[in-house]
C-alpha cells in the first residue's frame, strides 16, 4: 500500500509548541517583535475592501512582490543591521527577473535541490547545520558530504573547499550565518571559495539570519553567475505565521528553479502574503530598527551568561548556543522549561551539551538569564 521510499523518509522536527501552559517561546527562532503597522492594514485593506481578490487566483509569478523584494534589497544590501553601508556595496542592482517567491524559504529549498543538485555525486554541507537539508536529501534520493566545524564551531572554508574537489560535488549548500552555531564566514571569505568553485555548479548560501548582524553574498551576485542566495521573511521580517521565502540570483537560475514551482505547484504564494509581503518590503526601517535591538538584546545576554560561566558561542544572528560547564545540555533545557520558557535541545551527537536560544525582548531575555543563572 506504500511506497518504499516512504519508509526511508526523516522528516524535519520543529520546535515543541505544547499547550499545557503558557510559555515565554524561544525556541523557533521567530522575531521577537510584531509585524509593521503597514502589514495589518494591508491584510485588512485587502480582505475587507477588495474581498474578491481572494476570489481569483494569485499572480502565479508574484511579479509585485518580486519587485518589492528587489527594491528593499537595492536599499538595505540585504543587511538591515548595517543597511547603509551595506547598501553601497550593490554594485549591481538587483532587478525583479533575480528574484523568487515560495512558501517560506524551505519550498524554495525543496525546488533549488530539484532543480540543480543530481544523486549520482554528494552534496556539500556542513556536519552540524540546518537540518531540513539532509531531510531534502533524503526526500530526493541524494547523498551529502558533511564537514565538520572547527572546535571553537566556526566554518573552515578551506575543509568545504577540499571536500568539493575530493568528491566531485554536484553543489554546495551552507548557511551563512550558520544554525545552530550562530558564526559566519566574511564575505572574502565566501568570494574565495567562488573563484575556485566549479563554475558550472551550483553554490548556494542560506541567509535565514543575515539581517541580525553579518555581510550579505548578495553583493557578489553580479559577479558569479552560480551562485544562489536564500532568504527568509520568518525571521527579520516577522512573517514565520504568514510563510514567505525568497532567493537571489541570475535570470538563468531562477528560470529553472520557476520550471520546477510550475511542475509542482502553479500558485505558490497565496494573494494575502504577496500583499502583506510588498507592505513589510516598503517598511524595511522599521525591521532594520527591531533587527538592530534584537542584536543589541543578543549581545547584552551574552555577556550575562559568559559572566554567569556559561560558554556562549559568538552570533551574528538572533540566537546564541550555550553550553553550561558542567550540566547536560537536556537538563539545562529541562529545568528552564519548569521554570515556563521554551528553549530548544538538539540530541545530534557532537552538539548535545549545548541549547539553542532564541532571542526575545529584553524583559523575556532578563527573566531567562535569571533562571538560568541559578542552575
Amino acid at each position: 500500500m506504500y511506497a518504499k521510499r516512504l519508509q526511508q523518509l526523516k522528516p524535519y522536527v520543529p520546535g515543541e509548541q505544547p499547550k499545557d501552559r503558557e510559555y515565554i517561546k524561544l525556541n523557533a527562532n521567530e522575531n521577537a517583535y510584531p509585524p509593521s503597522k503597514a502589514v495589518s492594514e494591508a491584510i485588512a485593506s485587502t480582505a475587507l475592501i477588495r474581498p474578491e481578490v481572494l476570489a481569483r487566483y494569485a499572480d502565479p509569478d508574484a511579479n509585485a512582490l518580486r519587485k518589492a523584494v528587489a527594491d528593499m534589497l537595492n536599499r538595505t544590501g540585504g543587511c538591515f543591521c548595517n543597511a547603509e553601508d551595506a547598501a553601497a556595496k550593490i554594485t549591481s542592482p538587483i532587478t525583479p527577473d533575480m528574484i523568487f517567491c515560495g512558501n517560506g524559504s524551505d519550498e524554495v529549498l525543496s525546488f533549488v535541490f530539484y532543480a540543480f543538485f543530481d544523486s549520482d555525486r554528494p552534496i556539500v554541507t556542513l556536519e552540524h547545520t540546518y537540518s531540513f537539508y539532509p531531510v531534502y536529501a533524503g526526500y530526493y534520493g541524494m547523498q551529502l558530504e558533511k564537514v565538520p566545524l572547527e572546535k571553537d564551531w566556526s566554518v573552515n572554508p578551506e575543509a568545504l573547499m577540499a571536500a568539493a574537489e575530493r568528491t566531485g560535488t554536484t553543489g554546495m549548500i551552507f548557511a551563512n550565518p550558520n544554525a545552530p552555531t550562530g558564526r559566519a564566514l566574511t564575505m572574502a571569505q565566501i568570494r574565495s571559495m567562488l573563484d575556485r568553485f566549479p563554475k558550472d555548479r551550483i553554490f548556494v548560501v542560506d541567509e535565514a539570519y543575515a539581517d541580525f548582524g553579518t555581510e550579505s553574498a548578495i553583493s557578489l551576485l553580479s559577479e558569479y553567475p552560480n551562485l544562489l542566495v536564500i532568504r527568509t521573511s520568518s525571521k527579520s521580517l516577522s512573517f514565520a505565521g504568514m510563510r514567505l521565502g525568497f532567493c537571489v540570483g541570475s535570470p538563468d537560475l531562477i528560470n529553472a528553479i520557476i520550471t520546477v514551482k510550475n511542475s509542482f505547484n502553479h500558485f505558490p504564494v497565496d494573494a494575502i502574503c504577496q500583499v502583506a509581503g510588498q507592505a513589510a518590503c516598503a517598511d524595511y526601517s522599521y525591521y532594520a530598527a527591531n533587527a538592530r535591538k534584537i542584536a543589541e538584546t543578543r549581545d547584552a545576554f551574552s555577556a550575562r551568561l559568559s559572566a554567569a560561566g556559561y560558554r556562549v558561542v559568538p552570533s551574528c544572528t538572533n540566537f546564541v548556543m550555550v553550553e553550561h560547564p558542567s550540566i547536560a545540555g537536556a537538563d539545562v533545557y529541562k529545568a528552564v522549561k519548569e521554570a515556563g520558557i521554551l528553549i530548544r535541545h538538539f540530541a545530534t551527537p557532537g552538539i548535545e551539551n549545548y541549547v539553542r536560544i532564541t532571542i526575545g525582548t529584553p524583559e523575556q531575555m532578563d527573566a531567562l538569564a535569571s533562571v538560568m543563572e541559578k542552575l
